[in-house]
């Protein structure tokens, strides 16, 4: 385990990432953070994430609420938030990679590698802090 200090930077990094997850469908559905010219299932892929992204935010927001607060849960918790954070940074690299994403624009590329890496590194890093 690490000490409280890293606990409470992890606790404060899952916070912001569950906002930052609720922003990012605010964002989608309000603005249009969706590409100019998706590819083909473009719609279809992104609208069944809603639903697991949006509970992915509520465990890293209770996760990092419950580490804040020094209860043993909050360990837990975060722990499955790390797998899910990078199965969904792994899958969305593999769509946008295959789907040539990163190449529709220097924004796209831009937001769609941030994501993917975040995720990635970030559950990565969760797990092997804490667990």
């Amino acid at each position: 385990m690490i000490a409280i200090e890293g606990l409470k930077t992890i606790a404060v990094l899952e916070l912001l990432t569950g906002i930052g997850f609720i922003l990012f469908w605010i964002g989608f559905f309000t603005i249009g953070l969706a590409p100019k010219n998706p590819p083909q299932g473009y719609f279809a892929y992104e609208h069944s994430f809603p639903l697991p992204d949006g509970l992915l935010a509520i465990l890293l927001l209770v996760a990092g609420i419950l580490l804040l607060v020094n209860n043993p849960w909050g360990s837990n918790l975060s722990l499955i938030a790390a797998g899910a954070l990078v199965f969904l940074g792994l899958l969305d690299f593999s769509f946008n990679i295959q789907n040539g994403i990163y190449k529709i624009s220097k924004g796209d590329l831009i937001l769609n590698a941030f994501l993917n890496v975040w995720c990635v590194v970030f559950g990565v890093a969760i797990a092997v802090l804490i667990g």
